[in-house]
């Protein structure tokens, strides 16, 4: 679990990842939300709504160290603009940000903002689309081709990760039901949905995953699904 949480947080030291690790991918999504749940609850406490959303946002950022978000702006950066497969990879793994990267990260920042102000805190919701999150991370791991010839995060390949996707999807869906009730499978579905277009899109202009492409998997599975669960019900 150490190295699932080295590889998706600041935290846990340097780890060499393996593909045993991915197991834990759901644990530690579920456990972070529940963070970043609690600083939303406690902040609605203290504050009025808006500023506790921030503070979950920032909370979100602080435990994954932006991870995340930077794979969500590299991504945006390489897949977006009208370029070769090649020049795609390496603008993505430049340091620099560009403007789509720029513009897609502030929009998915807002989207998270105006839904967390609009909902009533729930540390249930966050928790069971956090756990979502990372486990579409492994469901791509287990069913999309690598696009580079090597990188970190081919260390995770070698195992079939199908359980992992099946009981992290399950236990998902039981805790974001228990947060909203019935319209979890809505949020769910279109939690899923975002996931599908972002592979394909991947697929279709690099030739499958790479690490940024499991952090905008992630970010934009969480934020769709937030946007959807605050939808007036």
């Amino acid at each position: 679990m150490r190295t699932a949480i080295a590889f998706l947080t600041p935290f846990g030291g340097a780890r060499a990842p393996t593909p045993k690790s991915v197991r834990w991918f759901p644990a530690v999504g579920l456990v972070i939300g529940a963070g970043v749940g609690a600083v939303w609850r406690i902040g609605g406490a203290v504050w009025p709504v808006a500023v506790a959303a921030a503070l979950a946002v920032i909370a979100d950022l602080a435990l994954t160290g932006m991870l995340h978000v930077d794979g969500l702006v590299d991504s945006a950066d390489g897949l977006l603009p009208h370029l070769e497969r090649e020049r795609r990879l390496e603008v993505m793994s430049e340091p620099s940000i560009g403007a789509f990267g720029v513009f897609v990260a502030g929009a998915v920042l807002l989207a998270r903002w105006v839904s967390l102000s609009s909902m009533d805190a729930d540390i249930w919701l966050i928790a069971g689309l956090w756990c979502l999150s990372r486990t579409a991370m492994v469901a791509v791991i287990n069913s999309v081709p690598y696009a580079r010839g090597s990188g970190l995060a081919t260390a995770f390949q070698g195992e079939p990760h199908t359980p992992t996707v099946i009981v992290g999807s399950l236990v998902a869906c039981v805790v974001v039901s228990l947060a909203i009730g019935l319209p979890a499978a809505v949020v769910i579905a279109a939690s899923w949905i975002a996931v599908l277009v972002t592979v394909a899109l991947a697929e279709a202009r690099i030739g499958g995953y790479t690490g940024d492409v499991l952090g905008a998997v992630g970010v934009l599975a969480e934020t769709v699904g937030l946007v959807v669960a605050a939808a007036k019900w």
